[in-house]
């Protein structure tokens, strides 16, 4: 009986033992979930009021890091640069500006060259960091993307000299030209062989002129607003109209087909103008007695129908690392026969930028030797209109984004020149 009455007592004990320790452990478990997180404190009681509302309206990439080199705040825009990862600034330089800054609270301010992430190609991401002391112990760090300024300049910068030197050439040649006309005007023949030419450069510097006034409009107008239906046989036989002299001279024969009952959306002198640039390549780029064909077909889109003019020479190609620049302004597959037909590289830019602004696109099939055939791909009138009229009367702002998607980048398609075999027959334009 004493060793049963032990046994019991031994077990109360214990019993009131374990509910001691489980209500202490209660007690200290609410007291940890009352006492502020790390990462409360330094959301809401250590930035200053009005801080965390001002970051998030900032185009600028945001990182406020605390006493410890913490990142007490980030925006969205800085982990998609790469600049904040695992809770850390992952940027050695910026990280010792804030440093410096915390230490004795000057303004600091740097541009960086940052290797890009998830890329092999080795680009670098260029950026403008500034450091300045918020509060006693935070630091505010603002990182803004240049990558695509300086892109754009250096673009500008490549246009000024380009546009620099073609001017220069045809300005050169009529300054060298009059001097020898004035050396020779004791000579008749001299003086008109020397005027000839200088009509020749005259003629080719007022055409550079007047590509880059085209070039210019199509980059800052919007074709759309004038836009009306036009008819894809009219297109084509103006384009054919501005070629006849260089294709007789040449004796290239020039045939159209499949351009009937065809209608574009557009804006008609853009339009003509990008179709005759390319029919006026396919001509001076194609040797003599060849042909060069026009050819049109519908091509039913789920997004709305699309109409491809085709342009086919038997010239002499395009290699693969010249297709990839040919619509570049002022490069040219051949300069020398560039030079020689008057070309100032800017036709194919102009091409570009018109089938663009029309919701279209342009593309290229073209082998060494076997010729080229450059598709312009444009909007549907009918189609283009019914959209246009959809769009006006729709208030979604989705959907008017998912629709001008569907119309800005149509589904590619073969330009091969087989795809063309079955039109009808071809008027043949001599």
């Amino acid at each position: 009986m004493d060793v049963n009455a032990a046994v019991a007592a031994v077990a109360a004990i214990a019993g009131v033992l374990t509910g001691v320790i489980a209500m202490l452990a209660f007690r200290f478990s609410e007291r940890e979930q009352r006492r502020p997180t790390r990462t409360s404190l330094h959301t809401d009681l250590v930035l200053p009021p009005g801080v965390d509302t001002v970051l998030s309206v900032l185009r600028s990439s945001a990182v406020v890091l605390d006493e410890a080199d913490g990142v007490v705040k980030a925006s969205s825009a800085a982990y998609a640069l790469g600049l904040v990862r695992g809770g850390k600034l992952a940027v050695e330089p910026m990280m010792k500006m804030a440093r410096d800054t915390r230490r004795d609270g000057e303004i600091r301010q740097v541009e960086l060259d940052l290797p890009r992430r998830g890329t092999g190609r080795g680009e670098a991401l260029a950026v403008s960091a500034r450091v300045a002391p918020l509060g006693s112990r935070l630091v505010l760090l603002l990182v803004e993307d240049l990558t695509e300024a300086r892109r754009i300049e250096a673009v500008r910068r490549d246009f000024v000299a380009n546009v620099s030197h073609e001017l220069k050439t045809p300005v050169g040649a009529l300054s060298l030209l009059s001097e020898a006309v004035m050396d020779a005007s004791d000579d008749p023949e001299a003086v008109e062989r020397f005027a000839g030419r200088m009509q020749i450069e005259a003629t080719r510097l007022t055409n550079l002129v007047q590509e880059l006034i085209d070039l210019s409009r199509v980059q800052n107008d919007d074709p759309l607003e004038d836009a009306e239906p036009i008819r894809v046989d009219e297109l084509v036989a103006e384009a054919i109209d501005r070629c006849r002299h260089q294709a007789g001279a040449k004796e290239i024969t020039m045939a159209a087909g499949g351009t009937a009952d065809l209608r574009v959306w557009g804006n008609r002198g853009q339009l003509a103008a990008a179709l005759g640039n390319l029919v006026e390549n396919a001509v001076n780029y194609s040797p003599a007695r060849t042909r060069v064909g026009i050819a049109a077909r519908t091509v039913v889109q789920p997004g709305g129908d699309l109409i491809e003019i085709a342009v086919t020479d038997q010239g002499i190609g395009i290699s693969d690392k010249d297709k990839e620049r040919i619509f570049e302004r002022f490069y040219r597959v051949d300069p020398a026969r560039s030079r020689a037909t008057g070309g100032t590289g800017l036709g194919l830019a102009i091409v570009k930028h018109v089938a663009a602004s029309h919701g279209g696109e342009v593309t290229v099939w073209s082998a060494e030797g076997q010729g080229s055939t450059f598709t312009l791909r444009l909007p549907e009138a009918r189609a283009a209109r019914e959209r246009a009229h959809q769009m006006s009367h729709r208030d979604d702002t989705e959907g008017l984004e998912d629709e001008a998607g569907r119309t800005s980048h149509p589904s590619p398609h073969s330009s091969d020149p087989s795809a063309y075999e079955t039109l009808p027959s071809p008027e043949v334009l001599p």
